[in-house]
C-alpha cells in the first residue's frame, strides 16, 4: 500500500528520521472508526454531487465498511509506517478497489478530515465521560445518605469552622461534579459542528451537500468559515479545560480524603484493598489511589497549557504545530475516565468512623458563631456580639473548657443578654436544624437536596 497521500512535487524521498518524526499514525490511530464514518458520509455526498455513480458510491462503501470490520477483527496490520492515520485509510481502500479509491478525496482536505474525526471522536467520548460522572455523582449520594445525621467540623482555612453534616459535605462534590457535566454538555455542543466541505482552507467548487453529511454523522450544524473551521481547536481545548476543572475538583476531594484518613484527622478508614504499604515501615498504610489521583491532576492541566501554547501564535490557517492537539486530547482523556472510574470504587467502600466525628464535633469552639447569632436575637448587633463572643472563647480557652461547659453566671460576666436558653443554642444538633434556609445544612435541607439530586441523576 502507497505510504503517503503526495509527492508529485518532490524530487527526494524523505528522509527516514524526519518520516518518523513527522508521523502521527502511532496515536492519531484512535480516530482509525472515526475516519471511516466521516470518509463514508463524504462517498454519500460526492454521489449526490454527480462525482461518483451509484455503483462506484456502493463499491467504496462496501469497501470501507470491510476495512472497518478487518481492523475490529484484527486482519489488517497497523504499520506505523504511514504518516496518517487519512493516508492508512486510503491506501487499504485503494488496495480493494483500486484506482477507484482515489477518487474518495475529491473535495476534501486531510485538514478538514483531521477536524472532523476528532470531533467525532470526542462526541463519543464526552458522552462516556458524562455516563462516568453521574456514576460517581450516583455514589455520592448513596454515601451521603448511609451516613446520614453524621456531623463533622466545617473548616476554612483548614481551621475549624462550624459544624456541618457529613452528608452536606458530600453534596457538595456532587454539586461540583454537576458542574463538570454541564461543561462537557458544552463541549459536546461546540464539537457537534461540521467542518467536512471547508477542503485545505477555502471550500470546494464541488457541489458538496454539507448539510446532508451534517444530517449522516448526526451533527447539528455546519461551520461559516472554512478558514477557521480548519484551523479551530477551540472545542479540543474546551474539552481539555473540562477535563482540568473535573480534575481539580477530584483532586480536592482526594486531598480530604487524605488528610480525613491520617491518624491526626481519623475521621475516614480507607479499603485495605485501595491502599499500599511500606517497604521499611510494616504500621503504614498509604493512600497511595488518592495520591495518584492528585498527581495526576498536574499531567492534565499540563495538556491545557500544551495545547495553549501550541495555538497562542499560529497564523491561519491550519499548521502542523496542530498535529499536537491529539496526543494532549487523548491522554487527557484516559487520564480522567481512570480516574472517575478509581474514585467510584474507592467511594464504594470507605468507611466514616463515627465515634471519632463525634469526639471533633464536641471540640473546637465550633458553636462561637451559634453565640454571636443568638446574640444578635437578643438584639445586639452583629459587630458588638462578635466582639462579645470572642472575649467569651479567649475566658473558656484559659479556662479549658468548651463553650456549653460554661455557667450562666460566666456569661453573664460578658452580657447581660444571655440567659438560660443560651444552651439551646449551644447544642449541636439544633444548631444544625437552624440552617433550614435553601443551600443550608439543615437535615431537613439536606434531605430535600439528596432527593433533588437523585431524580436529577436518575432523568
Amino acid at each position: 500500500m502507497a505510504e503517503k497521500l503526495w509527492g508529485g512535487r518532490f524530487r527526494e524521498e524523505m528522509d527516514e528520521s524526519f518520516r518518523s518524526f513527522n508521523s502521527s499514525f502511532s496515536f492519531d490511530r484512535r480516530l482509525l472508526r472515526h475516519d471511516i464514518e466521516g470518509s463514508i458520509a463524504h462517498c454519500r455526498a460526492l454521489k449526490e454531487a454527480g462525482i461518483l455513480s451509484e455503483e462506484e458510491h456502493e463499491r467504496i462503501i462496501e469497501a470501507l465498511s470491510e476495512i472497518r470490520r478487518e481492523i475490529e477483527r484484527g486482519d489488517l496490520e497497523l504499520s506505523d509506517s504511514y504518516e496518517d492515520i487519512h493516508s492508512f485509510i486510503e491506501a487499504a481502500l485503494i488496495d480493494k478497489v483500486g484506482a477507484l479509491g482515489e477518487k474518495l478525496h475529491t473535495a476534501r482536505s486531510r485538514n478538514d478530515q483531521v477536524a472532523l474525526d476528532l470531533r467525532l471522536f470526542l462526541k463519543e467520548e464526552i458522552q462516556e465521560t458524562i455516563e462516568r460522572i453521574k456514576r460517581l455523582q450516583k455514589r455520592i449520594i448513596e454515601l451521603a445518605k448511609e451516613n446520614m445525621g453524621l456531623i463533622l467540623p466545617g473548616y476554612t482555612h483548614l481551621q475549624r469552622a462550624q459544624p456541618v453534616l457529613l452528608s452536606h459535605h458530600l453534596h457538595a462534590y456532587y454539586e461540583m461534579l454537576k458542574r463538570d457535566r454541564e461543561r462537557f454538555l458544552y463541549t459536546l455542543k461546540v464539537c457537534n459542528v461540521l467542518p467536512l466541505g471547508s477542503a485545505a482552507l477555502a471550500g470546494t467548487p464541488f457541489p458538496i451537500n454539507r448539510d446532508l453529511v451534517a444530517r449522516e454523522l448526526r451533527m447539528d450544524a455546519i461551520s461559516s468559515n472554512s478558514m477557521d473551521a480548519v484551523s479551530d481547536r477551540d472545542f479540543a481545548l474546551d474539552f481539555l479545560y473540562s477535563c482540568a476543572v473535573l480534575m481539580m475538583h477530584l483532586s480536592r476531594f482526594s486531598e480530604e480524603l487524605i488528610l480525613w484518613s491520617t491518624q491526626e484527622f481519623g475521621f475516614v478508614e480507607l479499603p485495605d484493598s485501595l491502599s499500599t504499604g511500606s517497604s521499611i515501615m510494616p504500621q503504614k498504610k498509604n493512600p497511595d489511589i488518592v495520591e495518584l489521583i492528585r498527581a495526576k491532576t498536574g499531567r492534565v492541566y499540563g495538556n491545557l497549557i500544551s495545547l495553549l501554547t501550541t495555538m497562542k501564535a499560529l497564523p491561519l490557517t491550519y499548521n502542523k504545530d496542530m498535529q499536537e492537539d491529539k496526543e494532549c486530547v487523548f491522554d487527557s482523556l484516559d487520564t480522567v475516565k481512570g480516574c472517575l472510574e478509581m474514585m467510584t470504587i474507592l467511594i464504594s467502600k470507605i468507611r466514616f468512623k463515627e465515634d471519632r466525628l463525634k469526639e471533633v464535633s464536641a471540640e473546637g469552639y465550633l458553636l462561637a458563631t451559634d453565640l454571636a447569632d443568638y446574640l444578635v436575637y437578643k438584639g445586639v448587633t452583629f459587630r458588638s456580639a462578635h466582639e462579645i463572643t470572642g472575649r467569651i472563647v479567649l475566658y473558656a480557652m484559659d479556662k479549658g473548657k468548651e463553650l456549653d461547659e460554661l455557667t450562666l453566671e460566666e456569661f453573664l460576666k460578658f452580657s447581660r443578654k444571655i440567659e438560660d436558653d443560651i444552651y439551646d443554642w449551644l447544642d449541636i444538633q439544633k444548631s444544625i436544624e437552624r440552617k433550614r434556609l435553601p443551600g443550608g445544612t439543615s437535615m431537613e435541607t439536606v434531605k430535600r437536596n439528596l432527593l433533588e439530586a437523585e431524580k436529577e441523576i436518575s432523568s
